[in-house]
């Protein structure tokens, strides 16, 4: 609707939000204190519905004004109720009716709805009498705590004094199903907003530890006691006044910040962006350190305030559980009694009131506490960790040998080895045992490869570690055979502590493994083991994704330099449970089967087998299937040139039918072939051409695959005699979950052929752009590195390529290869969340490693801007 057809009421409460919101936005960026912008916005709005009301009043049926006065009640609810919301955000109205007034009540109603439309505000609305809103309001949870958040505006005052008693009492009466049904509809919430505090994007509002936590408290403080404000609740003895002022500045901290985000963006915007990050940190002053950039430091204040929150909300949450009393009251009948200060009931394990009174001070008795629910296999119970939590400040430095002992016990058992280890980070009682934590408490890693925070990142990666135990899988076998799990617990538990300082952070972490190990005690063979772990906690994984572990050379070095088969077993699972620990889905059955690969390569070199020799068993096992078909020795002549990698990955079943076809070859023809492979849910590709039939056959092979819609995991390039090349691809396919059809290997093979047989750039999927292009801003701020190396391989220079993730990238950065004229003859691609490292054992057309340094520069600089240039694609 123009401006010309709006009524005289409604442009000028539009003018009036116009001028309210800037004059607002202008005292946001002066610095106003984030709950006083809200007050004031909610005090414009108030004004223009308001206006609108009288307006609309003015402009009814004359019989009806005196009814709607008397008998209708405009209700803010919701975060208009609670007078913080933010600037675009939805306006929750109840228009509160007596029963006989509902007729008359309806235009009234419809009028607002459509006017508040016109001036521009987002209307949530209901039409109710005060026996509907309160029926509704006991057996829907969301409209409860919308209600609970209610203050009068305009209209009949004893209409709403009449509903807000009667809701206030209906509430206290059935608080039991109410705090239920409030907390189950809030874990719903995070758990598709967030289920962590430390998510690197999350939402301000709806993410855990976020502004609906707060309400939580609220909301059930509301129901419990009749009182919604945290600071009347604070009065009652309901909640504590250390907890009410974290809870007063996290509020501060959230509202002043999702001002920002909706003054900037002029709508409703609640999830923060990387690019949002980098943006605010700026605008809110953050300077950075040497060590630490500005949105790091940013983010780990969000995270603080997040923690915090959770924290309180978990604790007030328990605490007003509807069984917590009550089992209280029973629980001398089905508990007993241990050493006196514990009791061990059927599902948890608390303090008695002589136990609890010796935790302050003593974190020897707080690690008692978790060491006889790793015993017991029982949680601890909430008010046990209330008291560790109180107790925290009082805790010393120094750590003494029994604790140290204690500790070590926690660590060899993993069944509630998480759970311990989290709430003991939560009461910041964990860096009183190791003092790194402390630097690492809500540390942003602002790269993509890492989803959490770095205390968040560690956690998790020794609760990945305990849950291998129940899988049927090389790591689960691994880790059920492993002795001393302690060990590999604390590696992951300490192993990315040095990070957010300047130095490299595996040389901080060896530094801090050498301090842990002394100030835990440990013997001095168990922490040079600790120490190697932390400080190699990446070469595993370096080696197994960057690196042709079919090399000997490679299996040989690494062997040497892990020592004794124990440690190749922590080093396989510390690797394993850090990709797992990174973000959902980074650690895949294909990288699981990667992993193993050269954890069994390196085994069978610890005990005394060598690579050459089941190399050599297996051309073997390959002649023995071909030697009746091999008259004129073709196979054999084919079979020698083959290079271990192939041979090592592949079956000598396949190997031999793939030789099969190969001989049937007719120049000009492209033979292509696919198979799914159910151990690591990929699907391998493989074409036999001969080279001569077009250029640059890699990087029009990856195009065809890139723009099938297929992430390419690995390539194997195999030149054999008279010229005929065997390429082989490992893909995922996106688009099937487990084995796709044959149609679609079909397709895919098609696509190959056509590749090398018609030429021409491939078309990639624009569907990919779009859904990229959202996070670009932020990811361009991710510097690009092209990285050569010479050392590693007697036979060929190795490129690595570090970059974001991008439509086409593969094929830009292979183009760019072919167009310098080098030759690949290996390739590894590696996809961590958004971030990729692809790597390429290259050589110059004669087959030689490039040690000119100047061509060198030359490649580096031309791969960059193939890879600038891939934006565009």
């Amino acid at each position: 609707m123009s401006g010309l057809n709006l009524r005289p009421s409604v442009l000028a409460a539009k003018e009036s939000l116009a001028k309210g919101r800037e004059k607002l936005m202008r005292q946001h960026r002066s610095g106003s204190p984030g709950i006083q912008v809200c007050a004031l916005l909610t005090e414009v709005l108030d004004e223009v519905l308001i206006a609108l009301y009288n307006a609309a009043l003015a402009e009814t049926d004359p019989a009806n004004v005196a009814i709607c006065r008397e008998q209708l009640t405009l209700v803010p609810i919701g975060g208009y109720g609670r007078s913080d919301v933010a600037p675009f955000s939805d306006v929750d109205l109840l228009f509160l009716h007596e029963p006989a007034a509902e007729k008359r009540v309806a235009p009234l109603a419809r009028r607002m709805m459509h006017d508040l439309y016109d001036v521009g505000l987002q209307l949530g609305h209901s039409v109710r009498t005060v026996n509907d809103a309160c029926v509704m309001g006991r057996k829907d949870a969301t409209i409860f705590t919308a209600l609970a958040e209610s203050r009068y505006l305009i209209g009949s005052q004893p209409l709403y004094d009449k509903f807000a008693g009667k809701f206030k009492h209906q509430a206290q009466r059935h608080w039991r199903s109410l705090v239920t049904s409030i907390e189950a509809a809030r874990d719903e919430e995070r758990r598709q907003f967030g289920e962590t505090v430390y998510l690197l994007e999350p939402n301000v509002k709806k993410s855990r530890g976020g502004l609906r936590d707060i309400q939580l408290l609220r909301w059930i403080g509301f129901a419990r006691f009749g009182e919604a404000d945290p600071n009347s609740l604070q009065l009652t003895g309901h909640l504590s006044k250390a907890d009410f002022l974290a809870l007063r500045y996290a509020l501060e901290f959230m509202l002043r910040l999702r001002n920002e985000m909706h003054f900037h963006c002029g709508k409703s915007v609640d999830v923060l962006t990387r690019d949002e990050q980098v943006r605010i940190a700026e605008v809110f002053g953050y300077k950075g350190t040497e060590s630490l950039l500005p949105v790091e430091q940013f983010m780990s204040d969000y995270f603080k305030h997040s923690d915090q929150v959770t924290h309180i909300a978990a604790r007030f949450t328990a605490s007003m559980r509807p069984w917590r009393a009550l089992a209280e009251w029973f629980a001398p009948l089905y508990t007993h009694n241990f050493e006196g200060d514990f009791r061990v009931g059927p599902q948890s394990i608390n303090f008695t009131p002589r136990g609890k009174a010796q935790v302050p001070g003593d974190v020897n008795q707080v690690l008692r506490l978790c060491d006889l629910a790793s015993l017991y296999n029982k949680s601890i119970a909430p008010s046990a960790w209330r008291a560790v939590n109180d107790a925290a400040p009082t805790l010393p430095d120094a750590l003494p040998a029994a604790a140290a002992e204690r500790f070590m016990s926690v660590l060899s058992q993993p069944a509630r080895l998480g759970e311990i280890l989290r709430g003991l980070h939560d009461c910041r009682v964990l860096e009183k045992i190791i003092p790194d934590f402390k630097h690492a408490h809500c540390l942003l890693q602002f790269n993509e490869y890492h989803k959490y925070t770095v205390d968040e990142h560690c956690i998790r990666a020794v609760e990945r570690a305990c849950a291998m135990a129940q899988e049927d899988s090389p790591l689960g076998r691994v880790y059920r055979n492993l002795k001393q799990k302690r060990t590999l617990h604390l590696a992951l538990l300490i192993h990315d502590l040095g990070k957010g300082y300047i130095e490299d952070h595996s040389e901080v972490g060896l530094r801090i493994a050498e301090q842990v190990g002394q100030r835990l005690r440990l013997p001095a063979r168990e922490t040079e083991t600790l120490k190697f772990l932390v400080h190699k906690h990446l070469t595993m994984g370096h080696l197994a994704f960057r690196r042709d572990t079919s090399d000997p050379q490679l299996i040989v070095r690494f062997a040497v330099e892990v020592g004794s088969p124990e440690v190749l077993q922590m080093l396989f699972l510390l690797t394993a449970a850090d990709f797992a620990a990174v973000g959902p889905g980074v650690l895949n059955d294909w990288k699981v089967e990667v992993l193993d690969d050269l954890h069994q390569r390196t085994m069978r070199h610890l005990a005394g087998e060598t690579a050459l020799a089941n190399t050599e068993e297996q051309r073997a096992a390959i002649r023995a299937r071909l030697a009746s078909e091999d008259r004129d020795d073709w196979y054999s002549r084919h079979l020698d040139v083959l290079p271990t990698s192939y041979l090592s990955s592949s079956t000598p079943e396949s190997i031999a039918d793939n030789l099969r076809q190969l001989r049937k070859l007719q120049r000009g023809q492209v033979l292509s072939w696919g198979r799914y492979l159910p151990e690591s849910q990929t699907v391998e590709y493989t074409v036999g051409v001969y080279e001569d039939i077009t250029p640059g056959l890699f990087h029009k092979l990856t195009g065809a695959l890139s723009s099938a819609g297929l992430q390419i995991l690995s390539a194997d390039i195999n030149t054999l005699i008279d010229g005929i090349a065997l390429d082989r691809f490992v893909v995922h396919d996106p688009d099937f979950s487990g084995q796709p059809p044959a149609s679609r290997l079909e397709q895919v093979q098609h696509k190959l052929e056509e590749a090398l047989l018609n030429g021409g750039p491939p078309a990639f999927r624009r569907l990919w752009k779009s859904s990229q292009q959202q996070n670009q801003a932020a990811l361009s701020r991710l510097p690009t590195v092209v990285k050569a190396d010479n050392s590693f391989s007697d036979r060929y220079t190795i490129i690595d390529v570090f970059t974001a993730d991008r439509m086409g990238l593969l094929y830009a950065v292979s183009r760019a290869l072919f167009d310098m004229q080098l030759s690949v003859s290996l390739a590894k691609i590696g996809t961590h969340l958004d971030q990729v490292v692809d790597v390429f054992y290259v050589t110059d057309q004669d087959g030689n490693k490039i040690h000119d340094e100047a061509r060198l520069q030359k490649i580096r600089d031309g791969l960059l801007a193939a890879i600038n240039a891939s934006d565009k694609l």
